[in-house]
C-alpha cells in the first residue's frame, strides 16, 4: 500500500495513464451509437508531441539570427527561446519525468517509451542550447557593440567602471545577500525554481568548503554602468549582475580565500496536478490551489544549466546535492537564464526595433461622449462584427463591455476570465455593472497555468464588491473566451455576445494575434446563455444549437465535418480543407485528417507549435501541406475552414486540436454567419498566411522544418506586415483590395491540387 501522498499520487498517476489507450486500430466510436472507419495511426505516422515542440522553438530561436529582424527583436527572440524552454521542462520534461518514476511503461503513439521520449529531448535540447549559445557570443553580442551596446565581463570593463560597481555592490546588493555556507552543521539550502546561483569554492583552515549564493531577481540582471572616456558619444555599456557578486565575493567570506565561483540555475517541476480528492465536493479550489502554488517552489530539479567554466567534479557533486540526475544537467558556453536577455530589449532603441504602428479603431464598437451605447448595441444588431487583434485595438472589447456596464437596459453581463493581466480594464466595468438591477457572473480560471496567483486576486476583488464568480468544473479547465449580455429592449430581452480566440487580456492583445466576434444572432445567444448555465450550475447540457463545445461535443463535430467534406469531394471533386491551429496533436483527428488526404481532399494545416501528424507521405497525406509561421506576433487564432466556394463554412474558437482541449477543457468553436466575415477570412485572412514567405515554415515528411522561400525573382511576403498595412487603410480602400488576395488564394488551392496529382 502506498505509504504517503505522493505514494498515493503517483499510483493514481500511474492508474490513469494505464487507461488511455495508444494508437486505436479498431473503428472509432465518437458518440455513442455512431463509429467512424479512421485508418489505423501507425507509430511512424505519429510525430512525437516533445519533439515537435522543440522544433517549434528552434524556429523561435532561429528568428534571434535572422540578419532581416531587428536587432532588438532578434535578442528579445533569444529570450523568448529560453523563457519557452523553461516553461517547456517545468510541465512537459517534468510530466515525462514523472511517468518514468511511476514506473509506466507504456508506449507513446509515436511507439516510444517515456525513457526513449526523454533521452531524445535531452539531446535535441542541448544541441538547440549549443546554437543558442553561438548566436548569443557570435552574433548578438558582437552587434550589440556595434550599435552602441555594450555588454562586456567585469573583468573587460576599466579600472574605474570596476572601482563604481564595487561601490555599488557594497550600497545596493551587499545588503541584500545571504551567503549559505555547506558543511556538516548546514546542509545543501534548498534552491528555488528558476534561480540563477553562485556556487563558491572557499579556502578555509579546516580545508576547501561550498557555499551558495542566490542572485537576486529584485535586481537588474544586466547592470549599466557608465561610459569608459574611449566610448562613442550615446553608447550604453553593462555588465552582469552576477559578475559583479562574484568579484565581490571577499567582502561576504571575511577571513576566508575566495578560490573560485561558478554560475549555475535550476528549473523544477511547476505543474499543478490536482488529483480527484483536491477537487471534491467539499475542497475549497481556491486554498487548495493556494497550497499548490505554495508547494511549486519544491518540486523535483528537472534541468540544471550550469556553463563550461565549472569543473566537472563540482558539477557531479551539484547534481547530487540538487537530488538529480546526469541527465538533468545542461552545460552552455554562454550566459545562463538567458531569458532576462529581456531586459536589453526593452532599451529605448526605436532605431533597433520593429517599426511601431496604432491598432486600428473598432467604429461599430467605439462608445463614448458622442456614441450612445443604444449605438453600440444597434451597431451589432445590424450586423455581426469581426475583430482582429492586433491589428485592431482590444479597446474595441473594452467598450462594448464598457457600454454593458454603463447600459440602464442591460440586466445580466455573464464572462469567462481565463487570463487576465495584471491591469485589466474589463474589471471596472465588471464591478461598476454590479447593482440591485443588473446580475453581473464571471467564472474565473484558478488553474490557468502560471497565472494563478493573479486570477486568485482578481477572483477575490470582484467578490468583494458582490459579482458572483464561479472558479469552473470539477476536472476541467474552463478556457473558453465568451461574454453574454443580456438586455431588456422594447420587443423583449435580446442578448449580445462576444466570443473569441484569444484571453481577456489588454496586453497580450497587442502582440497576440487572435479574433473575436460579437454578434446578436439568438441561436448563438441562446447556446452561450446555455453553457454559462452548465458553468456556473448543475447543467449538463452538451449539445447546442450552434456552438460546439468541449469536453462534450466538439471533437464529434468536427470528425463529422471532416468526414463530409469527404463526401463532398467525392461527388463534386473540390474538398478542401483549412485549418489553423496553435498545436495538432489529437490522435482521432490526426486520423480523421489522413482519411480525408487518402479520399483526395486538399488540406492546408497552419499549425504554429506542435504537430504530430506527418504530411507528404505518399499514400498516407500526399495532399496535405503543414506550415508554421512565427514572427514580429504570436499567431494564436485558431480558424476552420470547410470546402471552399459556395461551400464553404468557418468556425473560430478557442481549441487547439489536442486531446486536453477537446477532453479535459471547456472550450467554445463557433460559426461565422455572417457571409461577409467568413469571406474575409476564406478569401483574405487565410490566403494572407498561405502566401507568405518571409516569416513560414514547411514541414517536410520527415518531421523537420525548412524555411519557406519566395519563387525567382519575387519579394518576400510577410503575411503580419500586410495586415498592418491593410488595417490602416479605410474600411472602402480594404474593400477594393480584397478581390486580390482571393483569386491568389484560389490559385494556390489550383497549385497544390496540380502538384498532389503529379
Amino acid at each position: 500500500m502506498p505509504s504517503s501522498n505522493g505514494d498515493k499520487r503517483a499510483a493514481r498517476r500511474k492508474s490513469r495513464e494505464e487507461r488511455k489507450l495508444p494508437a486505436m486500430v479498431k473503428p472509432t466510436t465518437i458518440a455513442p451509437g455512431q463509429s467512424y472507419e479512421l485508418p489505423p495511426l501507425e507509430p511512424e505516422m505519429f510525430i512525437n508531441r516533445e519533439l515537435s515542440w522543440l522544433n517549434f522553438n528552434e524556429r523561435v530561436l532561429a528568428e534571434a539570427s535572422e540578419a532581416t529582424n531587428p536587432l532588438l527583436e532578434r535578442v528579445k527572440f533569444a529570450s523568448i527561446f529560453s523563457s519557452n524552454l523553461d516553461e517547456f521542462f517545468m510541465i512537459r520534461v517534468a510530466g515525462v519525468k514523472r511517468k518514468i518514476t511511476a514506473g509506466i511503461t507504456l508506449l507513446g503513439p509515436d511507439g516510444r517509451p517515456p525513457t526513449a521520449q526523454l533521452e531524445l529531448i535531452r539531446a535535441k535540447t542541448q544541441k538547440s542550447l549549443d546554437d543558442q549559445a553561438r548566436i548569443i557570443t557570435r552574433d548578438l553580442i558582437p552587434a550589440l557593440g556595434q550599435a552602441g551596446i555594450c555588454i562586456l565581463p567585469f573583468d573587460q570593463l576599466t579600472t574605474s567602471q570596476q572601482a563604481m560597481l564595487n561601490q555599488c555592490f557594497i550600497d545596493e546588493i551587499y545588503p541584500i545577500l545571504t551567503p549559505q555556507g555547506i558543511d556538516r552543521g548546514r546542509r545543501f539550502p534548498h534552491v528555488s525554481n528558476r534561480s540563477l546561483n553562485l556556487i563558491v569554492a572557499l579556502a578555509l583552515p579546516e580545508g576547501v568548503r561550498y557555499a551558495r549564493v542566490k542572485i537576486p531577481a529584485t535586481l537588474s540582471r544586466f547592470v549599466e554602468v557608465l561610459p569608459s572616456a574611449d566610448d562613442a558619444p550615446g553608447t550604453q555599456t553593462f555588465t552582469l549582475l552576477e559578475q559583479v557578486i562574484a568579484a565581490n565575493l571577499e567582502k561576504l567570506f571575511a577571513g576566508a580565500t575566495v578560490l573560485a565561483s561558478y554560475p549555475f540555475h535550476v528549473t523544477r517541476d511547476s505543474d499543478i496536478e490536482l488529483d480527484d480528492d483536491d477537487e471534491d465536493d467539499h475542497s475549497d479550489l481556491m486554498e487548495t490551489m493556494r497550497e499548490h502554488i505554495a508547494q511549486r517552489a519544491f518540486g523535483p530539479v528537472v534541468r540544471l544549466m550550469t556553463d563550461t567554466t565549472m569543473p566537472v567534479e563540482i558539477r557531479r557533486w551539484l547534481v547530487e546535492q540538487l537530488h538529480a540526475t546526469e541527465q538533468d544537467l545542461y552545460v552552455v558556453d554562454s550566459l545562463l537564464a538567458a531569458e532576462d536577455l529581456l531586459e536589453i530589449a526593452g532599451i529605448d532603441r526605436p532605431d533597433l526595433k520593429y517599426r511601431p504602428f496604432t491598432p486600428a479603431a473598432v467604429l461599430q464598437l467605439t462608445s463614448g461622449p458622442d456614441r450612445s451605447t443604444d449605438e453600440v448595441f444597434a451597431a451589432i444588431r445590424e450586423r455581426d462584427v469581426l475583430v482582429h487583434h492586433p491589428y485592431q485595438s482590444f479597446s474595441g472589447v473594452v467598450d462594448f463591455l464598457k457600454a454593458a456596464s454603463s447600459d440602464p437596459d442591460v440586466v445580466a453581463i455573464k464572462q469567462t476570465l481565463y487570463r487576465l493581466g495584471k491591469n485589466s480594464p474589463l474589471i471596472p466595468s465588471l464591478i461598476g455593472a454590479r447593482d440591485d438591477d443588473t446580475q453581473v457572473a464571471v467564472l474565473v480560471e484558478l488553474k490557468a497555468r502560471f497565472d494563478e496567483e493573479n486570477n486568485i486576486t482578481w477572483a477575490e476583488e470582484l467578490e468583494r464588491h458582490g459579482v458572483h464568480v464561479a472558479y469552473g468544473l470539477t476536472g476541467l479547465k474552463t478556457h473558453c473566451k465568451a461574454t453574454l449580455v443580456v438586455r431588456r429592449e422594447p420587443d423583449g430581452l435580446r442578448r449580445y455576445v462576444h466570443v473569441a480566440t484569444g484571453n481577456y487580456n489588454a496586453t497580450t492583445a497587442r502582440f497576440y494575434e487572435d479574433l473575436g466576434y460579437l454578434t446578436a444572432r439568438e441561436d448563438i445567444g441562446a447556446d452561450i446563455s446555455d453553457l454559462f448555465n452548465v458553468l456556473t450550475g448543475f447543467s449538463t447540457q452538451n449539445d447546442y444549437r450552434k456552438i460546439w463545445t468541449a469536453p462534450g461535443s466538439l471533437r464529434r463535430h468536427m470528425i463529422e465535418k471532416i468526414e463530409a467534406e469527404i463526401v463532398r469531394h467525392r461527388e463534386h471533386g473540390n474538398g478542401y480543407l483549412a485549418f489553423k491551429v496553435n498545436a495538432l496533436v489529437d490522435r482521432l483527428v490526426i486520423r480523421a485528417l489522413y482519411k480525408a488526404s487518402q479520399a483526395g481532399v486538399m488540406i492546408d494545416l497552419i499549425v504554429r507549435g506542435a504537430c504530430c501528424l506527418r504530411p507528404g507521405v505518399p499514400g498516407w497525406s500526399e495532399n496535405i501541406r503543414v506550415f508554421s509561421l512565427v514572427g514580429r506576433f504570436l499567431e494564436h487564432s485558431r480558424i476552420y475552414q470547410f470546402g471552399q466556394g459556395e461551400h464553404t463554412e468557418v468556425y473560430l474558437g478557442s481549441a487547439d486540436l489536442m486531446e486536453r482541449n477537446l477532453d479535459r477543457r471547456v472550450e467554445v468553436v463557433f460559426p461565422v454567419e455572417d457571409a461577409e466575415w467568413a469571406a474575409e477570412i476564406t478569401d483574405e485572412i487565410m490566403p494572407a498566411y498561405l502566401r507568405d514567405t518571409a516569416n513560414t515554415w514547411e514541414l517536410d515528411a520527415d518531421g523537420s522544418y525548412r524555411r519557406r522561400l519566395p519563387g525567382p525573382g519575387e519579394e518576400p511576403f510577410s503575411a503580419q506586415s500586410w495586415f498592418v498595412a491593410e488595417y490602416q487603410k479605410s474600411p472602402a480602400l480594404r474593400t477594393v483590395q480584397r478581390a486580390d488576395i482571393g483569386e491568389e488564394a484560389a490559385l494556390a488551392v489550383k497549385q497544390v491540387a496540380a502538384s498532389a496529382a503529379l
